[in-house]
């Protein structure tokens, strides 16, 4: 497995994309590139379209070209969040962003490429590396700051450890079964919560340096940002269970493994 380096891959450069590519043999490409920057991508579409939706294209292009696999990373920010239930695969998109649409567009290329690919949607990735909502809540927490958490948008946390792993068993599958056909995954923790019901977690199972913080819930109207989230994330995960035997743990479970590996 090679993962070419910012230095050697320019995103934003299809010559450096296919110069890349045509320097060995892949047996396979996973795409966990992306621009997450939501609120960012708002005043900087170009970006944020080039990394999202023109780079999996040309990355589709290729693995059409060449026969092989490709598996590739999205997000439950192609929905508008309206349903009252969780998302289905073959539910309608409707991105309410710059980001949303720019992943939703790189759905669509991909789609549209003829290569054999898996596209995996997912929600709320929580890491112990780079940003994201619990590094930001231990953060905050280290600066004595009362922490107000939007309440009212759901969705389930899920470890980027544990998506590692799903894609690394979708891949071995699609390298072993060539009749295994493309198709839309949704992949997530089991359960669901909401942004305040996270930080609760968080700092119930964390032994901070510094005194707990005080948490208030807000309401997203509370909470104005340059981009407008989905109020509801959850997706529905019965679809890779049924072809791929795959099922994640609670978001609880990920969570305290996230925080295990965290340096507080």
């Amino acid at each position: 497995m090679h993962a070419p380096s910012r230095a050697e891959l320019d995103l934003s450069d299809k010559e450096s994309v296919m110069r890349v590519m045509a320097s060995r043999d892949w047996a396979a490409v996973i795409n966990a590139a992306a621009y997450t920057a939501v609120d960012r991508a708002e005043c900087d579409p170009n970006s944020c379209w080039t990394v999202n939706a023109v780079w999996p294209a040309v990355l589709a292009e290729y693995a059409a070209k060449a026969s092989v696999p490709i598996v590739h990373l999205s997000t439950d920010y192609v929905f508008s969040g309206d349903k009252d239930a969780p998302y289905l695969e073959t539910d309608a998109i409707g991105p309410l962003g710059v980001y949303g649409a720019s992943k939703a567009a790189g759905e669509l290329a991909i789609q549209a490429s003829g290569a054999r690919a898996v596209i995996l949607r997912t929600s709320w990735v929580v890491s112990p590396f780079g940003q994201n909502f619990l590094k930001t809540m231990l953060r905050l927490a280290s600066e004595g700051v009362e922490i107000k958490v939007v309440a009212d948008q759901h969705g389930t946390p899920t470890s980027a450890a544990d998506l590692a792993r799903v894609i690394v068993r979708v891949l071995e599958r699609m390298l072993k079964d060539l009749s295994l056909s493309s198709g839309v995954y949704h992949v997530a923790s089991a359960g669901e919560t909401t942004w305040f019901g996270l930080a609760e977690e968080i700092f119930m199972n964390t032994q901070l340096k510094c005194d707990r913080p005080k948490l208030r819930a807000i309401l997203t109207k509370d909470y104005p940002t340059l981009a407008r989230r989905p109020k509801n994330s959850r997706l529905a995960t019965d679809k890779i269970k049924c072809d791929f035997d795959i099922a994640l743990p609670d978001w609880r479970v990920a969570i305290l493994q996230v925080l295990k590996d965290t340096i507080v």
